[in-house]
């Protein structure tokens, strides 16, 4: 298949890339390089630096003409959702508006579009949560992901347009950036490795910090390889399934990190504390039944060695 991959040059979007490739599939890379890195681009692609939101996406898709586009560029952070909503809705309600008018135009045969599963359902009565539950939204950026599935579910039903959604759950891994909240494992490591004290975040009911399902890169990938086939018109919870508070997460990567860096000052395993923000939920966590039962997908990556895969790469980075 030919794939176009927006946002592909971004830490989970280059690492779908790399998957693709790997599976024999060729492929495009749609970037701007707002918080994506060239270095993170395969050289086996064809690589336009262009938004999402500009008019070049329409010659970009009819030249390329691919089977599937792949849409994981977006605007990420949930604090910047809250502190600039009307940016936050420019880059992901109209970039993605642009690229399904583009797809209905050159036949795009299915749109894998990228959700999040641990902002999209809210402050969940349900938990873990299924997608049988109706997501309410907290953050302008989660507004802004469940608005693109309705979007998804109109131009199906009016154009005929194939779809699959990921909700992704947390994710975590090589090519992670320490910004966002998403970043949360790479600013942690980040800051453990140059000696340097970490935040955490939580409600006043537990000062262990919010709850997160923390899901390796290298299963959302698969996951990805799976939605090419699979999935058709459907949504699907993407995670472990496993409950894991900030400090719990935190200690986990002191304890990895203290391990091949032994001066690291033993002070560092205290977190300094801070009220949540606004537009943070307290727990997040997913039920995958879901995926698989339709898309033959499962997690296969426990925290621990994710961890250590990420400080790995993370090391060798340096």
């Amino acid at each position: 298949m030919k794939i176009l991959v927006t946002g592909g040059a971004g830490f989970i979007g280059s690492n779908v890339v790399d998957g693709y490739l790997k599976e024999g599939h060729q492929v495009a890379v749609v970037d701007n390089l707002f918080s994506g890195k060239m270095e993170n681009v395969n050289s086996d692609v064809r690589f336009y630096k262009e938004d999402i939101r500009s008019t070049e996406m329409e010659r970009i898709i009819r030249e390329e003409r691919p089977d599937i586009i792949n849409h994981h560029a977006a605007q990420m952070s949930v604090p910047a959702s809250v502190e600039d909503p009307a940016f936050d809705a420019d880059v992901n309600i109209k970039g993605i508006l642009n690229l399904l008018q583009n797809a209905v135009k050159y036949k795009i045969k299915k749109f894998i579009f990228i959700s999040s599963g641990g902002a999209v359902y809210g402050d969940a009565a349900e938990y873990p949560t299924s997608e049988k539950y109706p997501p309410i939204p907290l953050s302008p950026y989660a507004i802004s992901k469940f608005v693109s599935e309705y979007y998804l579910n109109y131009y199906r039903h009016q154009f005929g347009l194939k779809y699959t959604i990921l909700r992704y759950a947390n994710v975590y891994g090589p090519r992670q950036i320490p910004n966002g909240e998403a970043g949360v494992v790479a600013i942690f490591m980040s800051n453990l490795w140059n000696k340097k004290g970490s935040n955490l975040f939580h409600f006043p009911e537990d000062d262990r910090g919010m709850v997160r399902d923390y899901c390796y890169v290298g299963d959302i990938v698969k996951a990805n390889i799976r939605a090419l086939t699979h999935g058709e018109n459907d949504f699907f919870n993407i995670g472990t399934g496993k409950e894991t508070r900030t400090q719990e997460l935190y200690d986990i990567i002191f304890d990895a990190v203290k391990e091949i860096r032994p001066d690291i000052p033993n002070d560092l395993a205290m977190l300094t504390r801070y009220p949540a923000r606004s537009g943070d939920i307290p727990r997040s966590c997913l039920v995958a039944r879901k995926a698989k039962e339709f898309l033959s997908w499962a997690p296969e990556t426990d925290l621990k060695k994710g961890i250590r895969l990420t400080l790995e790469w993370y090391v060798n980075s340096l």
